[in-house]
């Protein structure tokens, strides 16, 4: 197993999906990459605020969307089987930044804003804590993760880093920390997976468009494949619990897509009838809204990892 790093200096850096991009980077499975990366914004706004530029000419190798890292191939990766990513250490860069403003496209929220405001933040990755540059001074505890985490489509690209997808993407789910587990269906050779779209903490629904974005001065992600899972949309399994996703348009189908997937996953781990599945469901599993502001609405079904407990002198499908 190999170690491999990657930093965002020219051509390692990209914005939409595409695959035919080259990749950057091929490697076997059970190999870890460590990344670096830059804030989604391609870091534009570092020097605006006095704090180190990338060293190349962002303004002219930045694209449209999230500044990503990738793409990486894995060796033997195919269509139908499933991307383990195994994610490690986390450790956001010095600053980060929130924006929060109308936002027309979001046409089922109102917020009554007619104005925009971005806040500064100074990170302190020692002690896990961000605070606000301008009055009144507001602190933050981090949770950091990766905003945007996703493989290539089939389909001929580009396609927008903005919305999530079956493939994963700009997933924004805030429980993707560091010890989690997160399996992505796979639909091209290689795999072709791309990460970026540091967040240093977030809020469930993402309510304001962002998060504390910021970049990452240490992403660590082991892959690994996996044959036949039969994943039609990512999966994970992190400290809050094991997570099945749904993304839609409605909210309501997005929910119905991540609660199925849920129920299919208790019908399997154990052995229950789906009418049983869904009564311990109303029990034990939590539906949260991942993000509302992707162009796309995003769920995510939770069932902790000690929410259930079985007597094994019984059947579990009776």
């Amino acid at each position: 197993m190999s170690t491999h790093y990657v930093r965002p200096t020219r051509g390692m850096v990209h914005g939409p999906f595409d695959a035919s991009r080259p990749p950057i980077l091929t490697i076997d499975p059970g190999d870890t990459v460590v990344y670096e990366t830059l804030d989604a914004g391609w870091g534009r706004l570092a020097a605006e605020i006095g704090e180190v530029v990338p060293d190349f000419d962002v303004l002219s190798e930045a694209q449209e969307g999230h500044a990503l890292c990738g793409p990486i191939a894995v060796r033997g990766a195919k269509p139908g089987d499933a991307l383990q990513i195994e994610i490690g250490d986390i450790r956001p860069g010095p600053w980060g930044s929130t924006w929060a403003g109308p936002r027309p496209f979001m046409k089922h929220y109102d917020f009554r804003i007619a104005e925009e405001t971005l806040l500064i933040w100074t990170i302190d990755p020692e002690r896990m804590t961000a605070v606000t540059r301008d009055e009144p001074r507001i602190s933050l505890s981090l949770r950091p993760f990766m905003g945007v985490m996703g493989n290539a489509l089939a389909a001929p690209g580009p396609h927008s880093t903005t919305p999530p997808r079956s493939v994963g993407g700009n997933i924004d789910c805030r429980e993707l920390v560091s010890g989690s587990t997160l399996w992505l269906p796979i639909e091209v050779e290689g795999a072709l997976f791309s990460v970026g779209d540091g967040h240093a903490v977030q809020a469930d629904g993402e309510v304001g468009q962002t998060a504390i974005e910021c970049p990452m001065e240490r992403v660590e992600l082991t892959f690994k494949l996996r044959p036949g899972l039969n994943l039609s949309f990512p999966e994970a399994t992190t400290p809050a619990g094991y997570i099945t996703f749904g993304f839609d348009d409605s909210l309501h189908a997005a929910a119905d897509r991540a609660l199925n997937r849920m129920l299919d996953y208790l019908e399997v781990r154990y052995q229950l009838t789906r009418p049983r599945a869904l009564a311990l469901a109303s029990l034990a599993v939590h539906l949260r809204v991942t993000q509302i502001v992707n162009t796309i609405s995003g769920v995510h079904a939770i069932l902790p990892h000690d929410a259930l407990t079985f007597d094994a002198a019984r059947s579990l499908s009776t």
